[in-house]
Formats: C-alpha cells, structure tokens, sequence
C-alpha cells in the first residue's frame, strides 16, 4: 500500500518513484492510513498552484502538517503567521514585512559573508566535516537569531532544539522543543516590552491590529515560526544542494567555470531539494478538484518536491540543471502563503554557495548522507564531507 505519510519511505525509500507513478496514474490520489484520517494527495504542479491561490477554499488554519491536521487539529491554528487565513495573515504579515523587504535583505549581505567565509574556512581548516552541522546550520540560525534579536550566546541552544524540533521521530520530543523554544521568547519579549531594540520581537510585542494590540501566544507563535522557518529551509536546500552538485560533478564544474550561473543554480538547487515535502489544507467547502468531489473537512496535502518535477512544466524534470531558466518552483509556496523570508533564504544560500566556490578547490563526500526520517522536512540528518582548500 501507498502511504506517503510512512517516514520510512524518505529515510530508506524512493519517494520521486512514487510520485512520478502518482503523476502518471493517480494525480489525485486517496492516501488511506491505518488508525489515522486519509488525506488526499496532489502531485501536480498546476493543481498545487490553484490549491495554494485558494484559500478561500483551502485553509491554513487547521494545521499544515499531517501531524497536526489529522488530529483536533493545531493549536496554533489562526494565531501563527502560517497557520492563519486572510485577512489575518495578511495583516500579521504586514506587521513583519518590512524586515523581509529586497532593500532590508541587502543590507544583510556583508554580515552573510563573513559568518559565511567563517564557516567555510573552519571547515576546511577541519577537513572533513558535518556539512548540515558545521555549515549550513549556523548560517540560517545566525541571520533569523540577529533578526528577531536573539543574543548571540543563545543562538547555538535555538539551533538545538530547531534541530530537534524536526530531527527527532517522537512527538513528544518535537513538542518539547517547541515548548522549550516559546519559554524561550516569552522571556525574550518580557525584555522588550521593557526595553524595545531594533528588531523583529520588539515588533511584535508593540505591534496593534485593527487597534487591539496582539496576545502573547500570537507573539510567542509567530517569533517560533520565523526561527523555524528561517532555519530549516536554508539548511536542508543547502545540503541538499550540496549533495546534488556532488552528484552531478559536471554541473559543478560549470558553476566554478561560470560563477554568474549561481543566481540560477539557487533555484534549481530550491526546485531539487524542495525542503517543506509536504504542506496541508483543509476543505472549507465542497469543491471538484480533476472530476472528484472534495468534502468540506477533507485534508489535501501538496507534495512539493513531486509538483516541482511535474514533467509538464519542467523539462527534463529529473535532470540537475544549474543553468535552468524559466525555474517557477513552489519551494517558497505561493500566493498569500510566500515564505516571507524567500529573499533571506535565496541570499543566504547564493552567499554560501559563492564562498564554497571562493574557498575550496574540491569539496568531495567524506561518508554516506544520512537522510530524515520525515514526510515533512526533505533533508538530511548528517551529511559528512571534504573542503579542500
């Protein structure tokens, strides 16, 4: 049987054999589960496009993870920058913007470039290292830390429990980091109402909507959001972007031979690794989705990583190309669920790779990748390698 819910199948499996069958022969597939609500499952990219610019029928609100979603549901749901609707997320998300803006995110760059070359020279100072731990780690946590001022003795401890957060296969060890993590900023935000700074938690602890200032759990909710989506993204399409460059060491090449083409390699490095593998929405009201009709209540989940090599709108779909032009992937969703921090993300990653290119000769696979054992994080839970000076 077909779970694409089975963590198995990403740890150990083929998930792109199974998507690319789905495509093919059940588009919109009901994914059955022992013990557990189904969910359908969309595959392709043009049905994820219209699922993620609707949400008037597809709400966020329930949760969008199968986790939380099959269950009563997430009780973030409405209070979380991603876990609400319009016109509250468009509200929530205004108070924020101007962080995420392209003028504020190039202002950021220089201080990308150093933590940046400082990771990659300690690690080729090392030889052979952890990339996930030792490098495309500590760049995300460093940047979305000083955003939402986070001092820097604290940023290695939120680095741990993020990587616990979704490293870990328990719930409860996910929960506890997630409690652990909003202690963490409850106390960070009683600091700022007492003392504002230039930064995103004395934001949102000033901040009013429709004139009513917002709760603490929406304050908690939403710092935990933004560490979490501000790391693991980065992370996991740097590592995973790492791997495939070294699996296709001829594309490699044409990226040191050619350094202009590392614009166009960060977004097919996005397309290929589509880190969130999952996103989850819930029917608000009976709607016909290719001949079928969905019943409001119903969850639809988005397979990224398979709507981003749907072979009708990317050619060659299964082929790492660092020169790829159009690349329209939804790694950053879509529509009024954008990862706000796409502009960060996209820096961050074309920095890294440039000081990657800038500051090895050779970068070479020092041991197996060891993948997640995840349906919700495509990545990697170690990812042992070589920079050569």
């Amino acid at each position: 049987m077909t779970d694409l819910a089975d963590p198995d199948l990403y740890a150990d499996g083929d998930p792109h054999a199974v998507w690319r069958r789905l495509r093919a022969e059940q588009p919109l597939f009901w994914n059955e589960q022992e013990g557990r609500p189904g969910f359908w499952a969309v595959t392709k990219y043009d049905d994820a496009m219209r699922i993620y610019k609707d949400p008037a029928t597809f709400s966020s609100a329930r949760g969008i993870l199968l986790g939380t979603a099959q269950g009563r549901g997430d009780p973030a749901g409405g209070k979380m920058l991603a876990l609400t609707d319009p016109p509250r997320h468009g509200q929530l998300r205004a108070l924020v913007n101007r962080w995420f803006t392209p003028g504020a995110v190039s202002q950021l760059e220089e201080a990308m470039r150093r933590i940046a070359r400082r990771l990659v020279d300690a690690a080729v100072a090392r030889g052979d290292c952890d990339f996930v731990r030792d490098v495309a780690g500590p760049l995300p946590v460093h940047v979305i830390c000083w955003l939402l001022g986070v001092p820097r003795a604290d940023r290695d401890m939120l680095y741990e429990l993020t990587s616990r957060a979704f490293g870990v296969e328990d719930r409860a060890g996910q929960s506890a980091a997630h409690q652990n993590i909003l202690l963490y900023f409850m106390e960070l935000a009683e600091q700022r109402r007492l003392a504002p700074a230039d930064d995103l938690v004395s934001v949102l602890v000033e901040a009013t909507v429709e004139g009513k200032p917002l709760t603490d759990t929406e304050v908690l909710l939403t710092c935990d959001n933004l560490l979490v989506g501000g790391i693991e993204n980065v992370r996991h399409a740097a590592a995973g972007g790492i791997l495939a460059l070294l699996d296709h060491p001829g594309e490699l090449r044409r990226l040191r031979a050619d350094p202009s083409l590392v614009p166009s390699a960060i977004e097919e490095i996005l397309r290929w690794t589509s880190p969130a593998t999952h996103i989850v929405r819930t029917v608000r009201r009976e709607v016909q989705l290719r001949g079928r009709t969905i019943d409001p209540g119903s969850l639809v989940t988005i397979w990224n990583p398979s709507a981003n090599r749907d072979e009708d709108v990317f050619p060659d779909a299964d082929r790492f190309d660092v020169g790829r032009t159009p690349n329209r992937h939804l790694a950053m969703g879509v529509g009024e669920h954008f990862c706000i921090g796409a502009g960060v993300a996209r820096q961050e990653l074309r920095v890294l790779v440039e000081e990657l290119l800038a500051g090895t000769a050779a970068i070479e696979l020092a041991g197996a990748p060891v993948r997640l054992r995840s349906c919700e994080i495509n990545g990697f839970e170690r990812l042992p390698v070589k920079l050569v000076a």
